[in-house]
């Protein structure tokens, strides 16, 4: 049999419409004991997430821990991308045990869960496996989450993946949902983010347009 390729993307894909984004505990008592990733990688990771997504208009959810008497506010780099939206503020560890977060997954009715947060072996993993048994798919936004140990993440990581959690990356998830360069209409924003946001890649497009107009489209 002769397969025959088509240029149509493939069903694994995320695109801006197709998922949820739960942004969880970006919190400075939970940032204080991560040592997986530095806060300054971690806050710019966090802000590239939140941007992208707001950005493309995906559906997101915003969830703190004993925000009030305990973890502190949520980092302002995520909350600026989401002017007024409110804080779902919890007690359980587990987001997924929340009634007021599972009543807004419900109300958004997407299929698909994106993930990131601190941390990961507990306020990911505890979302990420209770997810996938009630039938969604999981993404994890790896570089989007930390815990206290480069162990601690690690297996962490493996275990969702074992049971069938997506592992990404933040500028991942922005080139993912810009996807092909001809999308003028969200062309700009999407180098923009990544100018700000994206590291050395955001460096090369600074060089690129100021020194030769480059353009990737």
């Amino acid at each position: 049999m002769t397969l025959a390729a088509t240029p149509t993307p493939g069903a694994k894909l995320l695109t801006p419409t197709d998922h949820t984004l739960i942004m969880i505990d970006f919190q400075s008592q939970m940032s204080f004991a991560t040592k997986s990733i530095d806060a300054v990688t971690l806050r710019n990771n966090a802000a590239l997430v939140a941007h992208a997504a707001a950005g493309f208009g995906a559906s997101t959810i915003l969830t703190t821990v004993a925000e009030k008497s305990f973890s502190g506010p949520m980092f302002e780099e995520i909350t600026a991308a989401f002017p007024g939206q409110a804080l779902l503020d919890r007690t359980s560890m587990n987001t997924w045990e929340d009634a007021a977060v599972i009543a807004e997954i419900n109300r958004i009715g997407k299929k698909r869960i994106v993930l990131s947060g601190l941390w990961t072996s507990v306020c990911i993993v505890g979302p990420a496996l209770s997810a996938i048994d009630q039938g969604f798919e999981v993404y994890v936004i790896a570089d989007a989450c930390g815990d206290v140990s480069d162990e601690a993440h690690e297996r962490a990581m493996q275990r969702m993946i074992q049971v069938g959690a997506q592992p990404i990356t933040a500028l991942q998830y922005l080139l993912e949902m810009q996807r092909d360069w001809a999308r003028t209409e969200t062309y700009d924003m999407t180098t923009g983010i990544a100018k700000k946001l994206g590291g050395a890649y955001g460096i090369g497009i600074t060089y690129a347009k100021t020194m030769f107009n480059a353009h990737e489209g």
